[in-house]
């Protein structure tokens, strides 16, 4: 790829603004252009010979391609790529989006369970793109009402949390020697002393802060059994993130071919299972700002001719939580979508902290 964008940056001007009336008039219509309508739209007087050469060379390089036997030609997904990186102009939000996006989360806003926001802000991500809006957050996020550990036999417990919304999140915990039915007591009484009212995440760096500096109570055992429990619980296995996916429904609003509706069946298939949507996403958990994956760039759309634009938000402790974003067709666009998911995030992030 670096190859490729050393070669595209040395293209000359007249292959540069070829590139980008292909790729526009693609974003716009999702159709092939040919030589004839682009030397007509082009800024510098151009023969549609001179452009079908310059087409020629394009295409050599990857960047395009003829869907069937016409002249027109379309973008690949790493002329895409390279567009996205390279040509397209991305600004900032005007201030009537800004209060469209704001007058769209004040819902999500007004939410008192977590979760139940958060499908607000996928609502709103779906409405606003006309695409699928999608989250995906740490359960933990939801405020909790009780912890408790339940012996289940001489080496394993079963650690329970239930959240202040009803949600029960169970797992099973090995158990350090010495264990008694008082020390299971005494944990769950320390913990819930702590946490209930909170957001996982907001008592955990207390909790461990204070076990790192023999600030308890707690005998050692006790405070093993403790940070067991938290390790558990903050595993980031797939199990404890939930994903909300809203407005798949907009996906097919503009198929027009059967192969594109088997296509997005495929997608719709793996948004149901969840998991390669879940390990996509969870590759923006460490990303500052906007990520982009674009078609074939990721194994969950390479099938279904579409791309996702995500966007990290964090908790009060600056701490990534979760992620958020746009899921459409290869054709979104971009330049409208990446500053709306960037908003958005930010504004999630203040709503969370």
């Amino acid at each position: 790829m670096a190859k490729l964008n050393s070669e595209f940056q040395g293209l000359d001007d007249r292959s540069r603004e070829i590139f980008r009336e292909i790729v526009e008039s693609y974003l716009a219509n999702g159709t092939p252009v040919g030589s004839r309508n682009i030397s007509r739209q082009l800024p510098m007087t151009l023969s549609p010979a001179s452009v079908r050469n310059i087409m020629s060379d394009l295409e050599s390089l990857g960047l395009i391609y003829s869907p069937h036997t016409s002249a027109g030609r379309m973008p690949t997904d790493i002329g895409l790529r390279l567009f996205v990186d390279a040509l397209l102009e991305v600004g900032n939000l005007n201030a009537e989006e800004q209060k469209l996006i704001d007058s769209q989360l004040n819902g999500a806003a007004n939410q008192e369970v977590i979760e139940s926001a958060l499908t607000e802000v996928s609502d709103a991500l779906s409405g606003l793109s006309h695409c699928a809006g999608v989250v995906l957050t740490d359960k933990q996020l939801n405020r909790v009402k009780h912890v408790e550990f339940v012996r289940l036999d001489d080496d394993r417990a079963l650690a329970v949390i239930v959240g202040e919304d009803g949600s029960v999140e169970n797992r099973i915990i090995d158990l350090p020697e010495g264990m008694t039915p008082s020390v299971l007591t005494e944990a769950s009484n320390y913990l819930n002393s702590r946490i209930r009212g909170k957001t996982f995440d907001e008592c955990r760096s207390q909790i461990l802060k204070e076990l790192n500096e023999h600030q308890t109570e707690l005998d050692e055992i006790s405070a093993k059994l403790v940070e067991i429990g938290l390790a558990t619980w903050s595993g980031g296995n797939d199990d404890s993130k939930s994903l909300i996916v809203r407005g798949r429904s907009n996906l097919l609003d503009e198929i027009d071919a059967e192969q594109d509706l088997e296509r997005i069946r495929t997608l719709f298939d793996d948004m149901e299972a969840k998991k390669d949507l879940i390990q996509l996403l969870k590759q923006s958990d460490e990303a500052e700002g906007v990520k982009i994956f674009i078609g074939s760039e990721n194994q969950l759309f390479s099938l279904s001719g579409s791309s996702t634009i995500v966007a990290p938000f964090k908790d009060s402790e600056r701490q990534i939580v979760g992620v958020l974003g746009v899921i459409g067709p290869t054709r979104l666009n971009y330049a409208k979508i990446i500053p709306m998911v960037d908003y958005t995030a930010k504004l999630v992030s203040r709503m969370i902290s």
